[in-house]
C-alpha cells in the first residue's frame, strides 16, 4: 500500500503540536519552510492562518498528495522534493519548522542544519521537535498498545506497534502494517523505525556549531496516544 496511506495512518491524527507552530509562524514575520511536511499536516494548517507555507519532503507522493489537499481547500503551498539535509531553494525564511521526530529519522544532522542556517532570514528562528521520552516494550511479554487506525472507502489500515527497544544511539520502533480490503482479506507487513537519540543540550551545541543562537526549549505535552517532545529553538 502506498506510503501516503501510512503516513496518515500513522502521523495524520497528531494535534498536540500544532498550537506552538501557529504561535511561531505568527511571531515570524516571514515565509514558513516546513521539513519533514508529508501530506501536509502542519504545512495545510499555516497556510489555512494566512501565512506563506513551503513544504520539503524527499517523497514526491507525499507532497503530491499535499498539493491536492490545498487545492481542495483553495490554499497555496509550494512544494519541494528534496534530501533535508542537502536542500537549496533560494530564499530565506522567518521560521523553518521540523515536527514531530524528523530530524531523529536522518543518520547525521550537521548537513541540515547547515542547509536550515543558510535558509534562515537575518533573525529568523528553527524549531526542531525531539523526543527521548519512549519507553521500551516488548509485546512477547507485555500488553500491546491500541494500534493507529485508517480508512480509505472499504479498506481498514491498522498500524500495530509491537516492540520499543532503546539501544545505546537510538531507539527500535517495530510495527505491523495491516492492509484488511473489503471482503476481510488481510495483508500484513513488518516495518521498522530506527529514531537516533538526540536531547535538548547536544542539539543546542551542534546549533551553536553551525551559527545558531539556541533559545529556550519549549515543550509540548503527551496526550493519550503520542509521546511527548521537546522543540528546540534556534536563532539564526
Amino acid at each position: 500500500m502506498s506510503v501516503m496511506v501510512w503516513h496518515d495512518v500513522e502521523c495524520g491524527s497528531y494535534t498536540a503540536d500544532l498550537g506552538l507552530w501557529r504561535e511561531l509562524a505568527a511571531a515570524a514575520g516571514g515565509p514558513v519552510l516546513d521539513v519533514g511536511a508529508g501530506t501536509g499536516r502542519v504545512a495545510l494548517e499555516l497556510a489555512a492562518a494566512g501565512h506563506d507555507v513551503w513544504a520539503l519532503d524527499r517523497e514526491r507522493e507525499l507532497l503530491t498528495a499535499l498539493t491536492e489537499r490545498a487545492a481542495a481547500r483553495g490554499l497555496a503551498v509550494r512544494t519541494v522534493t528534496a534530501d533535508a539535509r542537502s536542500f537549496a531553494l533560494g530564499r530565506r525564511f522567518g521560521l523553518i519548522l521540523v515536527p514531530m521526530q524528523t530530524v531523529q529519522l536522518l543518520p547525521e544532522r550537521d548537513g541540515f542544519l547547515t542547509a536550515a542556517r543558510a535558509h534562515l532570514a537575518p533573525g529568523g528562528l528553527l524549531a526542531i521537535a525531539i523526543t527521548g521520552d519512549l519507553e521500551p516494550f516488548d509485546g512477547a511479554t507485555a500488553l500491546l498498545p491500541p494500534p493507529d487506525v485508517g480508512r480509505v472507502g472499504d479498506w481498514r489500515f491498522e498500524s500495530q506497534p509491537l516492540a520499543v527497544r532503546i539501544g545505546p544511539h537510538g531507539a527500535r520502533i517495530e510495527r505491523i502494517r495491516r492492509s484488511i480490503d473489503p471482503s476481510g482479506r488481510v495483508d500484513e507487513r513488518e516495518d521498522v523505525i530506527e529514531l537516533a537519540h538526540v536531547d535538548v543540550a547536544t542539539l543546542e551545541a551542534e546549533g551553536r556549531a553551525a551559527g545558531l543562537a539556541p533559545e529556550p526549549a519549549r515543550r509540548i505535552p503527551p496526550t493519550r496516544e503520542h509521546v511527548g517532545s521537546e522543540v528546540v529553538l534556534l536563532r539564526g
